[in-house]
């Protein structure tokens, strides 16, 4: 499928170049839009542009729907990815990127991470990252995250931060023995997802949710509640949280390198407490 969407020009990756950051033993990937692609940032502006009339999902393109997923789910490839694989999993029908996140949202995103391991990832609202308002999770393949650099050791049903980490976050440990059974893996999700929310004090049914980062594995459950959209101009979004970062030129990694990526993670989160 991805061979026929690229020969009919439905998926347009975004071509990028590739740089790493290391800082206290957690390396960062950073990828830019590259010099010699004067197309693709202008992609890069069409995801960004935000604008309020505008929905891509209502409906997403045939050549790039990959199938249903239960009643109110289809999965998508991303049109512009920078990721390869990269995968949507929106709503059948509108539905506003910072509503809470219900049943039918974590089973859609434990069938695919239960199907395919990687990790599944939700940015909540446009200052947790995300450029459109319809609701849509994501998943890019295991090869894309280091998110397991980032959590501590912890068991199944287990509350806890990282005591290295200078932000507000919580993770929960997963069983991984669930995955198999989709309805028990959905069920893991949303309860870790509530135990998370309570450790932030994070409200997990308002309407709208305050913004946050949402990052999933089949082993750990990670939540990162935000305050800011940008640093010096830099989105970003949950794949940050997993080692993951996106600038639009080469010449703002200088900035990241100078500041250190933990303290620009930091300056959009909340303060880690204690």
């Amino acid at each position: 499928m991805i061979a026929v969407a690229l020969a009919d020009g439905a998926l347009q990756p975004i071509r990028t170049e590739l740089d790493w950051l290391e800082q206290d033993g957690l390396r960062f990937s950073v990828r830019w839009v590259s010099s010699l692609a004067l197309k693709d940032r202008a992609r890069v502006d069409t995801v960004t542009a935000r604008r309020p009339d505008f929905n891509p999902f209502l409906p997403p393109e045939p050549a790039l729907t990959v199938a249903a997923l239960g009643d109110d789910h289809l999965v998508v490839l991303n049109k512009f990815p920078v990721i390869d694989r990269h995968l949507l999993i929106v709503t059948r029908r509108f539905a506003d990127q910072r509503a809470p996140l219900d049943e039918a949202d974590f089973a859609a995103l434990a069938a695919v991470v239960g199907a395919h391991g990687g990790l599944g990832f939700y940015n909540g609202g446009r200052i947790a990252g995300a450029s459109q308002a319809h609701k849509h999770l994501q998943w890019v393949p295991a090869q894309a995250s280091a998110l397991g650099d980032f959590l501590p050791a912890l068991r199944p049903g287990e509350v806890l931060d990282n005591p290295a980490l200078p932000w507000a976050h919580a993770v929960v440990g997963l069983d991984e023995a669930a995955w198999p059974h989709p309805a028990k893996a959905a069920a893991a999700v949303h309860a870790a997802f509530r135990l998370a929310c309570a450790r932030l004090e994070l409200p997990c049914a308002a309407d709208p949710m305050p913004p946050y980062n949402l990052l999933v594995c089949r082993s750990a459950l990670l939540l990162v509640p935000r305050t800011r959209e940008k640093w010096d101009d830099v989105s970003l979004n949950s794949l940050a949280w997993a080692g993951s970062l996106f600038v639009r030129d080469r010449s703002q990694i200088d900035g990241l390198r100078r500041s250190g990526p933990l303290a620009v993670l930091a300056a959009v989160c909340r303060p880690r407490s204690g």
